[in-house]
């Protein structure tokens, strides 16, 4: 019997990995959007093979699948310009929204979709089906030339004729419109600028008269910065829903004028709605559900008695769960842990059984190429503490010199209201199998730790967040786990901006990437959209009152203060970041004669998508840090030009 050989000794980051840029783009697909209907499953694929294109694929009792949406249509809506829950599907009739036209088609069964409605200026999200009226029930936004934003609206929409009419207008915002299971009562969640749905939402209840209008609204819950999440009604017609209100995103029940908690802890059940359709709990019977929280980063299932509190966990090897669709005493739903990817599962709850639908990526290794996480908390600035994952080097075939530290890659989530997750990463393990050490943060202002901890960053958008990445690294540095001198930042969006910011205003960072990141915040809080165009109000202080701070925590202005190398990543069909903002950065650092490199990608908007850009900005980025910090990537990899150097 051969004895494994012993691992060959190579330099930090130059170790040949099995994961590499191409398999994790070309073989990848995003899944979300998870629903039922009888005993058919659906989700949705976002295929890096295919450009990014999101499919709805359908799923029989037998296992088998098919493709509901055929090219060219890509299942996706940009209302809010991150969209969310576009499809919605009864009786093997399926409403989705077509990303080029943002219009609502119809399939039946496995034929060829047809369009049901014809506005040009509207977008549609969010789709529930009212069977009592033969309509669905919608979130609307209204594009007409010459608006100041465009209009947020609940839309009935006749699944016969396609005509659209408005049911609620007035608020900036709506998102969650559900009714009820006798079809009499319609509930929703509203809010209005400069607030956020985690700053403050309201939910209202109303009644839906005889021709199918909604009368007689009433506040239930939230406002008065109170920040409520899904409503849900029970089988009976009981309306739950989620509120921080105790200061933590719980579950409560509504009974009649009244609603009362139905389990208190300090546990987040709830996430930041950044996407409309968000799922954490459902319905195994009138009085008891399926529910999902997070505990020190990590996501648990359990099922709660809606009459006594009482939770039992529900035993799976999953530390991440969404989309929770619950049905016939099992729940479908995306999950995945650091050792599986995430997939579409189906847990049969009385059986403690799994059965895995299907996986976002394929591609198995062995054990000892996957780096597990590790649980962080360290002291940070102002007294606080933060939180991250450590994810040391893992490679089978490699080790590091026992003189030599490994380079460190810190990074910084999107958002900034949201978190970093557990779900095995094969981006994260990319960098980790070829030898470098890996911190994602979940600095102050995520998600998950309470609405106290998500309000500390309230104000401090570019400091907390930023100091969080820096004591993280040199937390880690004073351990022995990274190199002192090659300790490196990257994010994307939000998370790229914390970036620029760390590089910017410290001198702890040898190297950068930002993908798609803010570097002017003036521009930012100018030319956004209008689910983020006062977003940056709470984040930093309103504009143009406080003009002073954004000019402050610009990175953009302070290039002087630059000395280490940054990579860009851009797209040009960015709505979200303007793509101009990387390309006044990449000038300054220029004209300074910082090393730098430019990359971007006309087809690209705001998140790569396609297997070509996953592929080349890994490469780059890898190859960027080895001409950086003095080492030779292994394998054949992309050429990068780099300014400067």
């Amino acid at each position: 019997m051969n004895e494994p050989s012993a691992p060959k000794v190579a330099p930090f980051g130059s170790w040949l990995s099995p994961i590499t840029a191409e398999r994790l783009g070309g073989d990848a697909v995003r899944l979300s959007g998870c629903a039922r209907d009888g005993d058919d499953r659906y989700w949705l694929e976002g295929r890096a093979s295919e450009g990014g294109r999101s499919v709805l694929v359908r799923c029989d009792g037998g296992g088998a699948r098919v493709d509901i949406t055929p090219a060219p249509f890509n299942v996706r809506s940009r209302v809010h310009e991150y969209g969310g829950n576009p499809y919605v599907v009864a009786d093997q009739t399926v409403w989705f929204v077509n990303f080029k036209d943002q219009q609502i088609y119809t399939v039946h069964g496995t034929g060829t979709p047809s369009v049901l409605t014809a506005c040009p200026t509207e977008r549609f999200v969010d789709m529930h089906y009212d069977a009592t009226r033969r309509r669905l029930i919608c979130i609307g936004e209204s594009h007409h030339d010459g608006a100041k934003e465009p209009k947020n609206y609940i839309a009935s929409v006749d699944i016969d004729t396609g005509e659209v009419q408005p049911l609620c207008e007035g608020a900036d915002f709506y998102a969650s419109p559900c009714v009820s299971p006798d079809g009499r009562q319609l509930a929703w969640l509203s809010w209005d600028h400069p607030n956020m749905p985690w700053d403050e939402t309201t939910l209202w209840l109303a009644h839906i008269d005889s021709e199918g209008r909604v009368t007689q609204p009433r506040r239930v819950a939230g406002g008065n910065e109170v920040s409520v999440f899904q409503p849900h009604w029970s089988p009976s017609g009981v309306l739950h829903f989620i509120s921080d209100e105790s200061g933590w995103w719980n579950i409560y029940r509504s009974d009649d004028d009244a609603y009362r908690i139905v389990c208190q802890m300090e546990r987040d059940f709830g996430r930041g709605q950044w996407q409309f359709g968000m799922r954490t709990f459902g319905f195994v019977s009138a009085e008891q559900l399926v529910v999902s929280y997070v505990e020190g980063g990590e996501w648990r299932l359990a099922t709660l008695s809606a009459s006594d509190g009482q939770m039992t966990p529900v035993q799976t090897p999953y530390t991440d769960f969404d989309g929770i669709e619950v049905q016939a005493g099992s729940v479908l739903c995306t999950a995945g842990s650091a050792q599986v990817p995430t997939s579409v599962v189906e847990i049969d709850l009385a059986q403690a059984r799994t059965e895995v639908h299907r996986v976002s990526n394929d591609i198995e290794f062995a054990r000892g190429f996957l780096s597990d996480p590790e649980a962080v908390t360290y002291a940070t600035s102002n007294g606080d503490q933060a939180h991250g994952f450590y994810y040391a080097p893992c490679n089978a075939d490699f080790c590091g010199p026992q003189d030599e530290r490994p380079p460190l890659l810190v990074l910084g989530h999107g958002g900034p209201t949201s978190a970093t997750s557990t779900s095995l990463s094969l981006a994260v393990q990319y960098w980790t199998s070829r030898g470098f050490a890996v911190l994602d943060v979940n600095y102050r202002g995520s998600t998950g730790y309470g609405r106290h901890y998500r309000n500390l960053l309230r104000g401090q958008w570019g400091v907390y967040d930023v100091d969080d990445c820096v004591h993280g690294a040199l937390a880690l540095a004073d351990r022995g786990l990274a190199d002192r001198n090659r300790l490196a930042i990257r994010g994307g969006s939000a998370g790229g901006y914390t970036a620029l910011a760390a590089l910017t205003f410290h001198d702890v960072f040898a190297a950068g990437a930002s993908y798609y990141g803010i570097s002017e915040l003036e521009v930012l809080a100018k030319e956004t959209h209008k689910f983020e165009s006062r977003y940056l109000d709470s984040l930093i202080g309103p504009y143009p009152e406080r003009k002073d701070l954004y000019e402050a925590r610009s990175p953009i202005n302070f290039t002087e203060q630059l000395t280490c190398p940054i990579i860009f990543f851009q797209g040009l069909r960015d709505e979200v970041v303007p793509p101009n903002q990387a390309e006044m950065m990449v000038a300054a650092l220029r004209n300074k004669g910082v090393p730098v490199a430019h990359l971007t990608f006309p087809d690209e908007g705001h998140g790569f998508r396609a297997a070509s850009t996953i592929k080349q900005t890994l490469e780059s980025e890898l190859v960027f840090y080895g001409r950086i910090f003095g080492f030779q990537p292994a394998g054949s990899l992309v050429a990068l030009e780099i300014d400067g150097l």
